[in-house]
């Protein structure tokens, strides 16, 4: 079996729109890089479109995956003050919950 070679095709993008531009074909563009097929120029593309709709429509691109454990708060203030309006209903909820238990 022939083991695979990975291409970051997304470094090659500037120049696959490039050479598109000029007026050739996915599947030219494919073999001048070496790919398996033309389906990996194709996806390239299709993938760079959806980006740029959504960003057109107002969505700003999110890393993937989780973030990091060191990341810090972007805004301190208000992270404080959603946890202090968390604690005084967890509070309220204590006192409604003893209260109904008779104990208080």
């Amino acid at each position: 079996m022939k083991k695979r070679n990975y291409t970051h095709v997304q470094a090659l993008l500037p120049e696959i729109k490039a050479m598109l531009a000029e007026g050739k074909t996915q599947r030219e563009v494919a073999e001048h890089y070496g790919f398996q097929d033309k389906q990996v120029v194709k996806r390239l593309l299709v993938r760079e479109r959806r980006k740029e709709r959504k960003v057109e429509a107002g969505i700003l691109p999110r890393p993937k995956g989780r973030p990091r454990k060191e990341a810090a708060p972007k805004d301190i203030v208000a992270e404080q003050a959603h946890e202090i309006q968390r604690l005084r209903m967890e509070n309220k909820l204590l006192r409604d919950f003893l209260y109904c238990t008779g104990r208080k």
